[in-house]
């Protein structure tokens, strides 16, 4: 193994490390996520609190689009709570939402750090593997923070990236993100708010209508932790050069991540199934949205162009979380997905569009969004085999007794973004 990471080494820096953990506030996980918050917060720096007037403004619009938005879909209001947030009020009231999805990727980062290890000197280490299995969790928190405070300065709402990070039921905007991204677009502050408000709800609705939807997302993120190899060149460099008292120097040798840099194949095919039904989270909106919404707003259509393309390739913020976990939470085929969507509504109607959220088992694969038009003709005609047998309703595990057209028996459209192979 190369000379800067020998076991004197390997010693001073556990010290340094436990030395690090004793002035943090103790963790029961294999991540630190005081310090994660405590990091984010403080690279945020102070912020005045959300002035009355604009929760009241946030309160209206988000009243406004629940009732634009009841006739575009099936799902009923979601919104339980409707608030205002600063950048560090992101943080906090996100916190708990991101330790459910990145515990996964932490576990296994603490694990895979011992794993790289050979065999000779984990025998010498003895004991102080317990700490070393703790340092991949300690410099993921770090990261974590960073990639948070970045995070927190470019969101618009509590659903931007596409999951429902904010407490059950609530729905929030940032004010400051709002008046700055409506700013740089020329348009009225009120309509990108309104806007805005439309698209926060109409994520509500699918994710409380939907209940699997969010444990799914971790699940696909825990598959693809599953594999993930520590870059030991990183981990070196770490080792050559920590300095618990310099956590600026640290953040900052985290900032390239210490997740190997080339995806493993299985990795690959995980990545593609996550993309995949984001896409269609993001493509379902952006339907429901502009349904909701029609001519009511001169700058909607502007609007909805501009929040597909913002998602669809992600910002500095998004690059710095995808360094961190190794794997982009960016739906590239958003805009395939949001054409199918309309088609199936028109096809199916508003319920039927919305059923097949009824079974990951009956959403589109990621080869149905590069060929939508083939997936509705086959959608059409299935629907018309069962109203010839007389079925009204079908759940997923009941397909495979059905017959089958030539052309349906690799690619029928009914397997779901993971295609054909399910977990």
């Amino acid at each position: 193994m190369p000379g800067g990471f020998d076991m004197n080494q390997l010693g001073a820096m556990l010290s340094q490390l436990g030395a690090m953990m004793s002035s943090a506030t103790p963790s029961t996980g294999p991540v630190n996520y005081d310090l994660a918050r405590k990091l984010a917060v403080q690279q945020l720096g102070s912020s005045h609190p959300v002035a009355g007037v604009d929760i009241t403004k946030v309160r209206d619009a988000v009243a406004l689009a629940e009732v634009w938005t009841e006739g575009a879909t099936a799902f009923p209001a979601a919104s339980r709570t409707v608030t205002a947030w600063t950048p560090r009020e992101w943080v906090e009231q996100t916190m708990p939402a991101w330790e459910k999805l990145v515990a996964p990727i932490a576990d296994r980062m603490g694990g895979a750090l011992v794993e790289t290890l050979p065999e000779e000197m984990r025998a010498q280490a003895g004991p102080m593997l317990g700490m070393l299995s703790q340092m991949g969790g300690m410099a993921f928190g770090s990261q974590l923070g960073a990639a948070l405070s970045q995070l927190a300065g470019e969101v618009l709402t509590s659903t931007d990236i596409g999951l429902p990070l904010a407490p059950t039921g609530t729905a929030a905007l940032m004010p400051r993100a709002v008046a700055e991204f409506g700013t740089s677009l020329g348009l009225e502050e009120d309509q990108v708010r309104l806007f805005l408000a439309a698209r926060e709800v109409a994520h509500l609705r699918l994710y409380h209508g939907v209940p699997w939807l969010a444990d799914k997302v971790v699940a696909l993120v825990a598959d693809y932790a599953a594999h993930i190899t520590v870059d030991m060149s990183a981990a070196e460099e770490l080792a050559s050069s920590f300095d618990p008292s310099d956590m600026a120097a640290l953040q900052q040798q985290l900032a390239q991540g210490m997740v190997a840099p080339e995806p493993t194949p299985a990795q690959q095919a995980i990545a593609q199934r996550l993309e995949t039904l984001l896409a269609l989270v993001e493509g379902w909106v952006d339907t429901v949205v502009g349904a909701a919404i029609g001519d009511r707003l001169p700058g909607g259509s502007a609007l909805s162009e501009t929040l597909r393309r913002r998602r669809a390739t992600g910002g500095p913020a998004e690059q710095t979380f995808a360094a961190l976990i190794g794997i982009e939470l960016r739906p590239r085929k958003l805009r395939a997905a949001a054409g199918l969507w309309r088609d199936l509504g028109e096809s199916r109607g508003v319920d039927g569009r919305d059923s097949l959220w009824s079974d990951y088992d009956l959403l589109p694969t990621s080869t149905d969004l590069d060929r939508p038009d083939e997936f509705v003709a086959r959608d059409k005609q299935f629907n018309e085999l069962l109203a010839g047998l007389g079925v009204d309703d079908l759940s997923a595990a009941d397909f495979e007794d059905l017959p089958t057209t030539p052309d349906s028996d690799t690619d029928s459209g009914i397997d779901g973004p993971d295609g054909p192979a399910r977990s």
